[in-house]
């Protein structure tokens, strides 16, 4: 806590040596990624959830309700929503790669705070944005250092932080739950917060335009947050999910074993989980949502404060969305909607028509970055080569359809080295449909389909890809034009 104000003094110092003035056609940003987040959130009418942050964002925003990452995982998704390019082109598909040494693009590789640092802005991360790229700092994307950046998500919990002698249970990783009775900034997410708003407090309003990536670590697991969020749910009003005896038709190869929730706490020990644990492990993820949300509200409340509101761009997004139980699985790395659609929010103070609207349009993360090229007034270099399409025309018109399809991709199985992955799922998401085809490594033989009727089945209940053969031909013709066999 001492440190606070000493970093938010130097942050501030660093902040006035960039002041200049500023142009009315240059508006600052603001980016709040959260983590493993899916769309269980107030905005998307989730009635469960307690995200009043987030709702009053969507007041003064547009939300997209159909918007999805290009792999759901972390790495992946913010390497490809970072360089405006999908996975295949970035060369990232694993937790371990760095974009900047797999990209075969070398120095023309320009990232999305790189491209608006180039052209005058001030650019700052706070909190998780890249994927703890190690010890390492991407020094070309900031115009200072990345701060509370790096690390594991255990990092967080009191046992973690315990010496081992002594800990009174010795976990592989930590416990999959925590509710102290702890202030916010206990916890990292609470501290990123606090010294985003006093950046956001203390930027002077005629200022250089500024960049402002905010990374919390939230919601993923261990399912981290202090009591309070806890106590604002009742157990018993936590829905399960569908039992597995409810889906029908689908290939094991699009499912996982849930290595991620396994590896935590003590539940090794355990054959199968309880309707009381799913329960439990559910209202910590929704514990998880509100503690992020209040952290979002102190950013909000800040760009206020700062005299920022009328010249600030608010995006919010989350990498890829989550599994709670559902198809018995936990976790994401998977094609299906819950991990591939996310949450994602534009507020531009200046594009009105468009507060508190939803748009139904289709929409891919990858199409972030021309997004935000556009809306601040700015043209592509001739060399960014992005994958993505501008969304800035939603913000006008949100009933306006921008794309027809958008595009995921999973490999099975993620964890563990590449010479035991067995397939590549290729997913298209179209207005009614969801086709996923899983191709063999080496050979390309199709080895599974999956097709869900999002008309009369939006939980992915049952795959009628033997129902529909017209539907999956010319949605597999779609896969091989964006996902070419001899690319792969």
């Amino acid at each position: 806590m001492r440190l606070f104000p000493r970093m938010s003094a130097i942050l501030v110092c660093n902040l006035f040596l960039f002041q200049a003035v500023r142009s009315e056609r240059t508006p600052n940003i603001v980016m709040i990624v959260a983590d493993d987040l899916n769309c269980f959130i107030e905005p998307y009418g989730d009635n469960i959830a307690i995200t009043p942050n987030l709702s009053e964002l969507a007041s003064r925003g547009l939300v997209f309700d159909k918007a999805y990452c290009q792999q759901a995982v972390c790495n992946p998704s913010r390497s490809s929503f970072l360089t405006g390019l999908r996975p295949n082109s970035v060369k990232v598909d694993d937790l371990r790669k760095n974009f900047r040494e797999s990209s075969q693009l070398g120095e023309s590789l320009v990232t999305l705070p790189q491209f608006f640092k180039e052209r005058g802005y001030f650019c700052q991360n706070i909190g998780k944005l890249f994927h703890n790229m190690g010890e390492t700092q991407d020094r070309e994307s900031w115009s200072i250092d990345e701060v509370l950046h790096k690390g594991t998500h255990s990092a967080d919990t009191i046992h973690y932080n315990t010496p081992k002698h002594l800990r009174s249970n010795q976990y592989s990783k930590a416990p999959v739950m925590e509710a102290l009775d702890v202030p916010d900034t206990f916890y990292r997410d609470g501290q990123i917060a606090h010294l985003a708003a006093s950046v956001l407090r203390d930027f002077p309003p005629e200022g250089k335009p500024f960049f402002l990536a905010v990374g919390f670590w939230r919601p993923h697991l261990p399912f981290v947050a202090p009591e309070k969020y806890w106590k604002l749910y009742e157990p018993k009003k936590i829905r399960l999910p569908p039992t597995l005896d409810q889906y029908r038709f689908v290939p094991s190869i699009a499912l996982h074993d849930s290595r991620e929730l396994w590896s935590y706490g003590n539940l090794r020990e355990k054959e199968a989980l309880s309707e009381n644990d799913i329960r439990n492990l559910k209202l910590g993820y929704y514990a998880s949502i509100s503690f992020l949300d209040a952290q979002v509200g102190k950013v909000l409340d800040a760009i206020d404060v700062g005299g920022h509101r009328e010249n600030t761009i608010v995006v919010f997004l989350s990498d890829h969305g989550f599994h709670v139980g559902e198809r018995g699985l936990w976790g994401k790395t998977t094609n299906f909607e819950l991990d591939a659609r996310v949450p994602f929010i534009v507020s531009d103070p200046r594009a009105t028509s468009s507060h508190g609207k939803i748009s139904s349009s289709l929409c891919e993360l990858v199409d972030l970055y021309p997004t935000l090229i556009q809306l601040c007034g700015f043209e592509p270099g001739d060399n960014q080569g992005l994958e993505g399409q501008d969304l800035s025309p939603l913000l006008k018109d949100p009933t306006l359809e921008i794309k027809s399809a958008a595009f995921t991709q999973h490999q099975h199985p993620f964890y563990g080295s590449r010479d035991q992955w067995k397939a590549m799922g290729y997913s298209i998401r179209t207005t009614r449909w969801r086709y996923t085809e899983w191709r063999a490594i080496g050979s390309h033989e199709v080895l599974a389909k999956e097709l869900y009727d999002y008309s009369s089945d939006l939980q992915e209940l049952t795959n009628v890809s033997h129902l529909h053969p017209e539907v999956v031909n010319r949605h597999s013709i779609e896969l091989l034009r964006q996902f070419p066999i001899n690319q792969e």
